[in-house]
């Protein structure tokens, strides 16, 4: 089931700039990767800086900070 134009995002890690390069590994990006809603857009964290960043994350700073 396709989402919906509107909540699709692309697969860019807002910090670090990283994207999957192959449909496979963007399926698997989907899975593993952190999503989340800054400033009213969608916000992708790969899993290396969700792992990195895990206790700004999870105290809900703003990317700005961390």
């Amino acid at each position: 089931m396709d989402e919906p134009t509107a909540y699709r995002s692309e697969l860019v890690c807002g910090t670090c700039g990283t994207s999957p390069t192959t449909p496979d590994a963007e399926a698997a990006a989907r899975l593993t990767w952190s999503h989340g809603i800054e400033n009213a857009r969608p916000q992708w964290t790969c899993d290396s800086c969700s792992r990195t960043y895990l206790r700004s994350i999870e105290g809900k700073l703003d990317s700005a900070w961390w």
